[in-house]
């Protein structure tokens, strides 16, 4: 398994390490230490662990006014685990960039065999209307993107995951950083010292995403 160092000596931007791979095996383990990859095309893998760190509270997932009356039309249904590869390259291909690479790609889509990556799909009839994708572990989910096609479709799909996380009985939500369109549903940055006394915590939920 592979060692990171301790994510309470990242840097003042909360880069913890830089090199290594994506194999399954060390994304994992970076993620039960409370530290992400993220980078660009042709850099060196950059591990991260932000202070602070942004979490949706389960209990407390605000849905705006507009999105509650859009989603009680009935206008989208969802779908779990369905369309992956659609959905992680749906959040390459936005327009405003991406930092999901080639590598990123296929590590996820590894880890998605192996039962830990999961999408949540919306459809507008036989359209994919939106999608979000992550990655579990135990009472963990940690949030990695999302992609619109049709208005509202990503939003409309975050909230399925937010109720369908309440009924599996997750504790932790992680999105790493709080975002235009995240900061719609009111996310909370926590210090990082908290976000990792949560995470401990949720690592020993024995919880699935799916049966």
């Amino acid at each position: 398994m592979a060692i990171f160092p301790d994510p309470e000596f990242a840097d003042d931007h909360g880069l913890v390490s830089v090199g290594g791979d994506l194999a399954p095996a060390r994304v994992l383990a970076a993620y039960r230490q409370g530290i992400f990859p993220w980078y660009d095309e042709g850099y060196p893998v950059l591990w991260w662990s932000p202070d602070p760190r942004a979490i949706f509270e389960l209990d407390r997932f605000h849905v705006p006014k507009r999105l509650a009356r859009t989603l009680a039309t009935g206008r989208f249904t969802f779908t779990i685990n369905q369309a992956f590869d659609r959905v992680i390259r749906g959040c390459a291909e936005r327009q405003e960039g991406t930092w999901i690479t080639g590598d990123m790609i296929v590590a996820y889509e590894k880890l998605r065999g192996l039962g830990h990556a999961h999408s949540v799909e919306a459809w507008r009839g036989d359209k994919l209307a939106g999608g979000i994708y992550g990655l579990a572990l135990a009472g963990l989910f940690a949030g990695e993107s999302m992609f619109t096609r049709i208005r509202d479709g990503s939003k409309a799909a975050l909230v399925f995951l937010v109720d369908h996380l309440r009924q599996r009985g997750f504790c932790l939500f992680d999105i790493q950083m709080v975002t235009p369109l995240t900061a719609q549903f009111h996310p909370v940055e926590i210090p990082r010292q908290e976000y990792l006394r949560r995470l401990r915590r949720a690592l020993k939920e024995a919880v699935t995403f799916e049966d």
